[in-house]
């Protein structure tokens, strides 16, 4: 009973479209340079929307605004300062909104993508990359102290995702100065 089960799951696990004789997206080095590009597509789909629905000159200004108060409500506390203290007080309510609008514009764009990465993961990522009897198998290879390390797809897919963001933050300005 269970080798059958094993046997169907291994079936529908090996899509046609998915895997083919010549490129097994199952199979190092062909995992690694498919979940390498499929994190940086999707870094670069979801930094383009971020760069779309974020006002850049809006977010930079108010982070000056912030950037400045807090100058002032150091200043106040460090000097004592009764006026200066009673302007930043009457402030902040203020800046507490200002900072609650730039929460909103840098979570939009994770708002959107949530659901569609999750499927992403669920339905495609996760069937491909996993085996039933044994779970979650290498997709790429880091050399490392004592030997290699043995990186399933959630792991590489983090650290590709991780570093694909950063660069393509950089490359696109969407720092949170607005670099």
């Amino acid at each position: 009973m269970k080798k059958e089960v094993g046997s169907k799951w291994r079936k529908i696990r090996t899509v046609k479209l998915v895997t083919c004789r010549m490129f097994d997206l199952t199979v190092i080095p062909y995992s690694t340079f498919f979940i390498l590009l499929l994190s940086f597509f999707l870094s670069l789909v979801t930094s383009l929307t971020n760069r779309l629905l974020t006002n850049r000159e809006q977010m930079k200004a108010w982070t000056q605004e912030i950037a400045t108060w807090r100058e002032d409500s150091l200043k106040a506390t460090r000097t004592g300062d009764k006026k200066l203290m009673a302007k930043v007080k009457k402030q902040q309510k203020q800046i507490m909104q200002l900072q609650s609008k730039m929460t909103w514009q840098s979570m939009k764009t994770s708002f959107i993508w949530f659901i569609p990465l999750l499927l992403l993961w669920w339905f495609f990522l996760t069937p491909l990359y996993t085996r039933p009897e044994t779970g979650p198998f290498a997709v790429a290879y880091l050399p490392g102290i004592g030997g290699e390390w043995a990186l399933p797809y959630v792991y590489w897919y983090l650290l590709c995702s991780i570093l694909s963001s950063a660069l393509l933050s950089r490359l696109l300005g969407l720092g949170m100065g607005g670099d």
